[in-house]
């Protein structure tokens, strides 16, 4: 039978099958089932560390720790030794080494140590497979759940203000929800957006600052719909050469965001409750003389005697609030979950507004089988704000526009017939009685979003891991106002109704794969590649009514004038990344991504984003270990990258046709052009960076320095170019723009004192920044949202104040005329030095600060005390304080700047002179502010159903040490406008915020 077989003419792949088949099935007959199981602790502290992943390594297999840090890893393999790779946020990787043999049970008591510095963090850019810090060419910045819960912030952006090296983050309003402006590396854009891309759990998520009503300029961002309690982990990707695999949404940088996910073991339950009070930390001074000119003529000193009122302490209130969150969270080996939901009210520091936001999330995580793992994730959120319009950027009503116009010697309060009367001297400016606007007026904003993402991991061979995501995000917003007829607005005196709407949807399919081996001994290679179809679509509407019919608040009372909106965009990418680590010393990336677009015409719809980075970390080498040297410093790497990233902000989806508008004449409808042509030829903005920067840790890792210097040049930036006559257009977009950021960040990280009942921890964060814009046309473009006092000048920083000057004598001495005023500067002057001809206009002061910088402190006494604190400083910005400037003057004069003037210290008419030279209103705007104060009690109950309390009180901008004379020199009228930066114009100061809170965990 054998010979017959061996004669007989059998096909070679067949002898392969048998022999494949043979190999396999004594392979099979090797093999053994293992239980490896343990409880892994903190090395310091000795307790369980719940959430660590112990993967076998050379294998796809592996398990987490459950809440009380053990572990259960079964496997079949073969005998022999295998490496355990224990690894858990916050701690620095750890390999155990095993020998399986005949004993098939094998107990361990693994442990971790603290990753002091953070230099050991798994970070994951653009694919599924996570990177060590050690290896990255270029920064990027992390902030985990216990820094957001010690924050105790009402948003994620909020949460991370002083915390981001390179990170400038302003609350641009003190309303109850925010208005927050994340800046990443300067500006990015003169006429788009600088909101970074933010990514939650793969899903590219809205963070659009729509200004449904006019509020004065403030505006909610999106981000504020999700809940911080429900993060745990952010990593914030500055430069372009990390970015540049995002490709033309990537220009601002990219913030990615991980939700907190479910952990083997029973159901652990979490409750927390928080009360908080927000009240004013400062009041203007205002003007407490009771007496008053009688008229403006400059000869005529007479007076008459008033009552002074405090309009303050009418409009401001202290505010009270809680944030309640309840989450579940528990499952086996297989299946994992976790479920949340949190209700917020938060009282505003202006009388009768607040923000209410409550939602629901659901994670669950499904091993399909040993390769395959399926998740999917759900958040539902919605929220309600009662707001208090401001006006002043482009409408004249509102309560604190009514309260900086008053004539403060009038009482606002509402007469006997309930009525109440004009506060502002009607006969030059008419403005509304802020106690009416708290009092009468109906603003209101509403959001109902839902984020979901479904996800399919599967890791088919060793080092070879598949990702697939679907994420939406779909929110439908709607704004409602109503003013009623008879009010003292200067416009809407018969009423005014607006019910304003937009409903945005996007989608990212992304489908990404890496792999990771090792070739020979001294080379590992990680491969990655991707594609993603993005689609955005955006549908508004916006319902205005005038002259209202009384007793109805809807638009259909009124004569409505609506607005419509609709717009889609599509985008398609590709991108590769290869990286080569050399005897775990050398590292060298390169990438390319490939972005079709639909904004843009067929000539530059495809465009490409290169990116090479590379890493020598030398204290692995044998030279370096084996010297005093590495006693000091313990690790050292050196790094250097160079990227390029598209922005699509400065573009709409049809901004590149000519876009005609509705008409109607004599009763035909029709349609008109505006008066910009079209360009098809238009490209993304596209920025190029090159970053150099080190890592280290010294002292046994004890003090960790991050530090980066970067240039970022930006070019074919999109702006108007004018247009002769002859085209019947007056402008056109075009890629002529260039910007340049330069800059330095530092983050240090130190622990001085490490004991097993005491531990203290600083962290130090430096950034500066050089912003330089140049070919503007025409040299200047001004900004209507800074009332035309802002620009972009050539060889200047983005937002510069331009605006007139005073006029100097030839010592440099301000000049006063023949009445003792001061006066502008002008083109040129008389014989006599009077300054004549048309008055000048230059830069007189830059928003953008010197340098930013944050001192955290936190100390650990045992495992029950935690006592913390976080100083924000901000130096070297200029704030321009319009509010001043009319609260000053004569006509208004409800500010204590105006009484010098009454005193008769200065010449009569000195505000009225002042009030046109803008110079005199530009301030210092540098602060030191207390941002972050808490202490905390852990009360650990481990015999108990309550396994754990914890009591804590804190306060957030509970002091600013600044010489600004307005409420808080962290402000902006013009909201999360990139460039209007620093314009103080009766804005919602930021509160004073006092929380205390429980958590409970059962």
């Amino acid at each position: 039978m054998i010979k017959h077989l061996l004669n007989s003419k059998v096909p070679y792949r067949y002898y392969a099958l048998l022999m494949m088949l043979g190999t396999s099935s004594m392979a099979f007959a090797q093999q053994k089932n293992y239980t490896i199981k343990g409880k892994v602790t903190d090395s310091r502290t000795g307790q369980s560390v719940p959430g660590t992943t112990i993967k076998l390594k050379g294998t796809n297999q592996s398990v987490s720790t459950n809440a009380n840090g053990e572990f259960t890893l079964t496997t079949s393999i073969n005998p022999g030794k295998y490496d355990l790779v224990l690894s858990n946020v916050g701690y620095t990787p750890t390999t155990t080494s095993i020998e399986l043999g005949n004993q098939t049970t094998l107990t361990l008591a693994p442990s971790l140590q603290e990753d002091l510095v953070r230099m050991n963090e798994v970070i994951v850019i653009g694919n599924a497979v996570g990177t060590s810090r050690k290896v990255l060419g270029n920064a990027v910045s992390t902030v985990n759940a216990k820094d957001i819960a010690n924050s105790n912030a009402t948003s994620i952006d909020q949460a991370l203000t002083g915390k981001v090296a390179g990170a400038q983050i302003s609350q641009n309003s003190g309303n109850p929800a925010g208005g927050i402006s994340v800046q990443l590396r300067g500006p990015s854009s003169i006429v788009g957006g600088g909101s970074p891309l933010y990514i939650v759990d793969g899903v590219i998520v809205n963070n659009s600052s729509a200004e449904l009503l006019d509020l004065g300029g403030y505006s909610q961002n999106r981000l504020v719909d999700i809940n911080p309690a429900d993060i745990e982990n952010i990593e914030i990707i500055k430069g372009a050469a990390a970015a540049a695999i995002y490709g033309s949404r990537a220009s601002n940088g990219v913030v990615q965001i991980t939700t907190k996910k479910g952990k083997e073991g029973k159901p652990t339950f979490t409750f927390s409750t928080s009360l908080k009070t927000s009240s004013l930390r400062k009041k203007l001074p205002y003007n407490t003389y009771n007496k008053t000119f009688v008229n403006t003529t400059a000869t005529d000193l007479t007076q008459t005697d008033v009552t002074r009122y405090d309009y303050q302490d009418k409009i401001f209130q202290t505010g009270v609030g809680t944030d309640n969150n309840i989450s579940m969270s528990g499952g086996t080996a297989g299946t994992k979950y976790y479920i949340s939901g949190n209700y917020l009210n938060n009282q505003g520091i202006i009388k009768n507004t607040d923000f209410t936001r409550g939602g629901l999330r659901a994670r669950l995580d499904q091993d399909l089988n040993s390769w395959l793992k399926l998740g999917a994730g759900m958040n539902y959120v919605y929220s309600h704000s009662n707001e208090m319009p401001n006006g002043g950027m482009n409408e004249a009503y509102g309560a604190l526009t009514g309260f900086i116009f008053s004539n403060n010697f009038i009482n606002p309060e509402k007469d006997q017939n309930g009525k109440y009367p004009s506060t502002t001297p009607v006969n030059v400016v008419k403005r509304t009685n802020p106690l009416e606007a708290i009092n009468n007026f109906k603003f209101a904003q509403r959001t109902s979003r839902f984020i979901g993402n479904l996800s399919l991991q599967a890791k088919p061979l060793e080092g070879l891991t598949l990702n697939y995501i679907l994420g939406f995000d779909n929110a439908n917003s709607l704004g409602t106002a109503y003013i009623p007829p008879g009010n003292t607005t200067p416009s809407y005196e018969k009423g005014y109704a607006q019910r304003a709407d937009i409903s945005t949807f996007m989608l990212n399919n992304d489908f990404n794969a890496s792999y990771q081996t090792k070739i020979g001994d001294w080379l590992e290679s990680t491969s990655g590649a991707g594609l993603t179809f993005q689609t955005e679509k955006n549908m508004s509407t916006n319902l205005k009514a005038t002259q209202m019919g009384y007793g109805g608040e809807t638009i259909d009372n009124g004569v409505v004038v609506p607005k419509e909106l609709r717009s889609d965009m599509n985008i398609f990418g590709a991108f590769f990344q290869q990286t080569f680590g050399i005897k775990e010393k050398l590292y060298l990336t390169g990438a390319i991504r490939y972005d079709m677009s639909s904004v843009f015409g067929s000539e530059n719809r495809s465009q490409f984003y290169p990116k090479v980075s590379g890493s020598y970390v030398l204290s692995n080498e044998q030279f370096w270990q084996n010297s005093a040297i590495n006693n000091v410093l313990s690790s050292f790497k050196i790094r250097a990258s160079y990227g390029q990233s598209g922005n699509l902000t400065a573009l709409s989806p049809f901004d590149r046709y000519t876009n005609y508008s509705p008409f109607n004449t004599g009763g035909i409808n029709g349609i008109i052009p505006t008066d910009r042509m079209g360009n098809e030829g238009i490209k993304p903005e596209r920025q190029e960076e090159f970053e150099i920067g080190t890592d280290l840790s010294m002292f046994k890792d004890r003090l960790g320095l991050e530090f980066s210097y970067y240039r970022k040049n930006v070019k074919d930036l999109l702006l108007d170019i004018n247009l002769t006559p002859s085209t019947g257009y007056s402008v056109q977009y075009a890629n002529i723009g260039t910007m340049t950021n330069r800059g330095m960040e530092f983050l240090l990280r130190g622990v001085p004192v490490l004991k097993e009942n005491f531990k203290w921890n600083i962290t130090a964060v430096y950034s500066r920044n050089k912003n330089v814009v140049n070919n503007v046309p025409g040299g200047i473009l001004m900004y209507t949202a800074g009332f035309g006092q802002v620009a972009a000048v050539n060889g200047y920083p983005l937002g510069a104040f331009y605006a007139t000057y005073f006029a100097r004598n030839e010592d440099g001495s301000i000049y006063h005329n023949a009445a003792g005023l001061p006066t502008t500067a002008k083109v040129g002057k008389d014989n006599n030095g009077v300054p004549t001809g048309a008055t000048l206009k230059k830069v007189i002061g830059d928003p953008n600060p010197d340098w930013t910088g944050s001192l955290i402190n936190e100390i650990n006494v045992g495992s029950k005390w935690t006592f913390r604190a976080q100083l924000d400083a901000v130096v070297g910005q200029d704030v321009f304080n319009f509010t001043r400037r009319v609260g000053d003057r004569d006509l208004y004069g409800g500010l204590a700047g105006y009484e010098p003037e009454l005193r008769g210290e200065v010449p009569k008419g000195t505000s009225a002179a002042l009030f046109s030279i803008m110079e005199n209103w530009i301030e210092k705007g540098s602060f030191v502010k207390v941002r972050e104060v808490s202490a905390s009690y852990n009360w650990a109950r481990p015999n108990s159903k309550i396994k754990n309390i914890r009591f804590s009180l804190a306060g957030r901008n509970l002091f600013s040490f600044d010489n600004y004379s307005g409420w808080d020199p962290e402000v902006n009228a013009a909201g999360q406008s990139n460039a209007v930066r620093g314009f103080d114009f009766v804005e919602v100061p930021l509160p004073r915020q006092v929380i205390a809170g429980v958590n409970l965990t059962f």
